[in-house]
């Protein structure tokens, strides 16, 4: 009993080093794709040996920030609104709710063509895009979105939006919790300005506390402190 206790610090203290490499290794990618596993070690406040210990090459790391990448999308379709709720609330819900874990999401996009290759990142992305496509086809028919674009394209647009709005926040252009963001998004879909608004406003306390479940999910399913999952 004596000597189980006495391991579990350890185990604790290499989770933490292993969630906090991840973190680092998160923001260093995402702001050069470059980066060496050494310069990854020094900004976690690690050394280069305790960093292998946990992933033994660039490739265990990548496929582990991958696997985190998964279970927070997992998060976010968990708490997806049904379909018996309105499209145009439906796609508010799932901004508010995948703007926590959105630098998650851009990190796979960048890391797509040269590192974990397309068809892993398409493999990951899929359940979000499809949830995100089936919330745009239900509007469409129910005359809520436009019909320029098929939902899968136009789903493939508000992708692209997205992605280039949280490089506007981590550059620090831009200020935002998710709230104008799915404005826009509700804006691009097709919904006029004046209407966009008020459903975010209506949408946000319940998508906030969504975003919160999401958030502390992930941070345990990680080990990263609560409120550190996010962009």
């Amino acid at each position: 009993m004596t000597h189980s206790v006495a391991r579990e610090p350890q185990r604790r203290n290499s989770r933490s080093n292993r969630a906090r490499i991840l973190a680092t290794a998160r923001q260093e990618l995402g702001r050069n794709p470059d980066v060496t596993l050494e310069e990854i070690a020094r900004a976690s406040g690690v050394v280069r040996r305790t960093l292998f210990g946990h992933f033994p090459g660039r490739a265990a790391l990548l496929e582990a920030l991958a696997e985190e990448a998964s279970e927070a999308l997992r998060g976010v379709l968990a708490v997806a609104a049904g379909p018996e709720v309105p499209a145009e609330r439906a796609l508010a819900h799932f901004v508010y709710s995948i703007w926590p874990v959105g630098d998650r999401y851009r990190l796979l996009l960048s890391l797509a063509q040269r590192d974990l290759g397309v068809e892993r990142v398409a493999e990951i992305l899929a359940p979000a895009r499809d949830e995100v496509t089936a919330i745009l086809a239900r509007g469409q028919r129910d005359g809520v979105f436009h019909t320029q674009l098929p939902p899968a394209v136009l789903s493939a647009g508000l992708e692209g939006m997205h992605i280039a709005l949280l490089e506007e926040v981590n550059s620090g252009a831009l200020e935002d919790d998710g709230t104008r963001t799915a404005v826009a998004t509700l804006v691009a879909a097709g919904v006029p300005e004046g209407r966009a608004r008020p459903v975010v406003d209506d949408v946000r306390s319940a998508a906030v506390a969504a975003t919160a479940a999401v958030a502390d999910d992930v941070a345990a399913a990680t080990g990263l402190e609560p409120g550190a999952a996010g962009v």
